[in-house]
């Protein structure tokens, strides 16, 4: 017995042409929005041709891959809805076939576009990334000036630093500040009014230094106009690109967050969020065919305009779901696997309770 009918090769062969055919419609309108949105800087700093044809061939499928459960979930009620409208799938069942043998292909498409998804979130669509971001900093994006704030830094075991703010094109910053802990106990604090780095000898230059040691009921206080000193960091380090998230393969990715939290970096939630999206993604679209195949299945009043105008809102709030409880995992400390995956769930439960009424 062949695992896939005929019947099932014809949908899947639907299903696939329709979705890769709506990618690609997406892929161009993405392009000419992009476009006309960024053509003025391309223009003012000479972009050439070439690069903006590279350009413009990687970052397509970065944005294509953010909202792959929504590129999934119409096409799907789009081919469904027209099948239903020519009574094909009224056909289908009318030789005996249950619903949910007529589900195979769409499970077996599901499958095979979740696990290219897969694929390419953790491994392929970070390295298109890279060349993406490389081209936006050389002719979009403004070089990055300062610090952004209060910055807090682990630089061993036991030493934390802080700088108030930090200039990287003159390498200075202010109010600097160096705690080197002993267990829970505070063994010594480093205070200076300004530091500047210099780049030929890798050293620290601190001005307006005062130095306080604890030795158990003895503390010393001591104050120095000017002290140079090698540390474990460099300007660069008070700098953190969130872009770099979506460059980094999954692997370096979950190396990074494991070595910013061992750094003592604040929040790196948004890095979290980045990783386990990646996962969640695919099995999302998964999910919302197996919606889109139950809704659409059925013929009904307005045709496939009705079925895609509800396919469009059930795509809304889930985008709006997962951005809301993105922000909470980001502002109010929910678990980053556990922001991105409620909205799966709660999916996963109408894609089951549509399957059964479907069924009964």
């Amino acid at each position: 017995m062949r695992l896939l009918t005929k019947i099932d090769r014809y949908i899947l062969g639907k299903f696939l042409s329709t979705f890769f055919f709506f990618i690609l419609m997406m892929a161009v309108i993405i392009c000419v929005i992009d476009y006309s949105q960024k053509i003025e800087d391309f223009v003012t700093k000479k972009a050439p041709t070439g690069e903006l044809f590279i350009y413009f061939l990687v970052s397509a499928p970065s944005f294509i891959t953010i909202l792959f459960p929504l590129f999934a979930f119409l096409p799907t009620i789009f081919f469904t809805s027209k099948m239903a409208s020519r009574t094909e799938i009224i056909a289908i069942l009318a030789t005996g076939s249950s619903f949910r043998r007529f589900l195979r292909a769409y499970v077996a498409g599901g499958i095979l576009l979740g696990v290219l998804a897969l694929v390419t979130n953790h491994y392929l669509i970070p390295r298109s990334n890279v060349v993406m971001n490389d081209f936006l900093r050389k002719y979009f994006f403004d070089k990055k000036l300062s610090t952004e704030g209060h910055v807090h830094l682990k630089i061993s075991n036991n030493t934390f630093i802080y700088v108030e703010n930090f200039t990287f094109d003159s390498r200075t910053g202010t109010q600097f500040t160096v705690e080197t802990m002993d267990g829970i106990l505070l063994k010594e604090k480093l205070t200076a009014d300004r530091i500047s780095y210099t780049d030929s000898t890798k050293e620290w230059t601190l001005r307006n230094v005062v130095i306080v040691k604890n030795e158990g009921v003895k503390e010393t206080m001591t104050k120095i106009p000017e002290l140079k000193k090698k540390y474990a960091f460099t300007p660069e380090d008070l700098s953190v690109d969130r872009n770099i998230k979506m460059e980094m393969t999954s692997p370096e990715l979950l190396g990074y967050i494991n070595r910013e939290k061992a750094r003592g970096t604040e929040n790196v939630s948004d890095f979290e969020i980045e990783l386990y999206k990646r996962t969640a993604q695919p099995f999302a679209g998964f999910i919302l065919v197996i919606i889109a195949a139950c809704i659409a299945s059925r013929k009904v009043r307005g045709g496939s305009g009705a079925h895609l105008a509800l396919g469009i809102s059930i795509s809304a709030l889930y985008i709006l779901m997962m951005q809301l409880t993105s922000t909470f995992a980001t502002n109010s400390g929910l678990h980053p696997a556990i922001a991105v995956w409620i909205p799966n769930v709660i999916f996963a439960v109408l894609a089951y309770v549509l399957y059964r009424r479907k069924m009964s």
